[in-house]
């Protein structure tokens, strides 16, 4: 009799770059007849926050970025936010969703971090804590953890997709995982066999098989795909990275928006690391930017009639440099931006403490300055959409913060 290999029981349950935890939902939430969904995506490289949502009003801001600057005028003009700021032309969605009032832009924001190393500011930003170390949790995890729990799933705490699970995840939570197949699709007739013979021989693979199953049918239920974006002069990499964005967030809103399925989740996108030919009008960048658009537009279309209690946050580890480099390109800086997205939102708003982008008035004479913490605007969203308490903000979720309130007036 021939072998038939199986996969093994870790090729089935790893995960990768996108996670989604607890299939259980917050009581408080759920006492005041809501039903809350927190999606968080981590853009990994750090992204130029002037290049994204451009200062129009800083009458120091031409001046900065001369030609290479967004403006309300020219070829590809900037959206028109308020009176001072413009979004990028590559972001139509978001600005669809900011007229509506389901999205706020929060500007000069930062985490604590004030070094330019990637691996340590994604260390802060993901684990929570004032600074790098090796913290082996993050503060999503942490924060869920201080909630009682309704009644859990099918027995599932989490669920994870890809490779990779974020730190930001990471924790005492139980995480299950599913990953898209890399293989030929098997047939639903070898499938079926292989869950009678499994049931009868091993149950807890042929439960985690069956469960696949599910979710891969959940997963395919439509196809991915990226923002709209038929330019002919993009990569086969570029174009692939864009479907990946928009791909990855429809599966992970299809999967939250189910009645049975997770209400928290993660994703990390990489990529953002633009130090040579950032192309910020109509290059790298705004490929890049296109992407996450398709994304946050592929998250309100998976979400349905759920999108109404969802907020999705948009972070990244630090900013770029004000000035363009030599290469056409921006390095590691400090303050950048973040985006919130969703019908539970109070948005239609441009949030920051503007510091100006005056010679004298950049951290340390190169970076937007930041002025605002990250870690309050994740501590309102906590706080006040999923109702992590207060209490427990400034000691689990995020350690020695105490003096960081978080930000109100947020949701809706």
């Amino acid at each position: 009799m021939t072998d038939l290999h199986v996969p093994s029981r870790r090729e089935l349950l790893l995960a990768s770059g996108v996670l989604f935890a607890w299939a259980y939902l917050p009581k408080a939430a759920l006492a005041e007849g809501r039903d809350p969904r927190l999606l968080v995506i981590v853009l990994r490289g750090a992204l130029d926050g002037l290049a994204t949502v451009a200062p129009v009003g800083d009458p120091n801001w031409t001046k900065l970025r001369g030609d290479a600057g967004l403006s309300l005028q020219g070829a590809m003009p900037a959206l028109p936010l308020n009176a001072d700021f413009a979004l990028h032309p590559a972001m139509p969605h978001l600005h669809r969703l900011y007229k509506a009032g389901q999205a706020t832009i929060l500007h000069a924001v930062a985490t604590p971090y004030r070094a330019r190393s990637h691996f340590d500011g994604q260390d802060v930003l993901e684990s929570g804590m004032p600074s790098a170390g090796f913290a082996e949790s993050g503060w999503l995890n942490r924060a869920m953890a201080t909630l009682a729990p309704a009644d859990r799933v099918k027995g599932q705490s989490a669920i994870a997709i890809g490779s990779i699970v974020p730190l930001v995840v990471r924790g005492p939570a139980q995480v299950m995982s599913w990953s898209p197949p890399s293989l030929p699709t098997t047939s639903n007739d070898t499938l079926m066999r292989l869950l009678d013979l499994y049931r009868h021989t091993d149950p807890a693979l042929a439960a985690a098989l069956e469960e696949r199953i599910g979710l891969d049918a959940i997963a395919g239920a439509e196809p991915m795909q990226a923002s709209k974006s038929n330019d002919a002069s993009l990569d086969k990499r570029t174009k692939r990275v864009l479907t990946y964005f928009a791909g990855q967030t429809s599966v992970a809103a299809k999967f939250m928006a189910r009645p049975d399925g997770p209400r928290v989740g993660a994703i990390s996108f990489e990529g953002w690391d633009t130090h040579a030919n950032e192309g910020q009008i109509d290059g790298r960048l705004a490929n890049l930017l296109g992407g996450l658009d398709g994304a946050l537009n592929a998250a309100e279309k998976g979400m349905g009639p759920a999108w109404r209690e969802t907020v999705v946050a948009v972070v990244t580890e630090f900013g770029r440099t004000a000035r363009i480099n030599g290469s056409k390109g921006t390095d590691h800086g400090t303050a950048t931006v973040a985006f919130l997205a969703g019908g539970a939102l109070k948005g239609g708003r441009v949030i920051t403490d503007w510091p100006g982008v005056a010679d004298n008035q950049l951290f340390e004479g190169r970076d937007l300055k930041p002025t605002t913490d990250l870690r309050a605007v994740l501590k309102g969203i906590l706080r006040d959409h999923l109702r992590v308490p207060e209490s427990k903000l400034a000691t689990t979720a995020f350690p020695q913060s105490g003096d960081v309130r978080p930000m109100s007036g947020l949701l809706a």
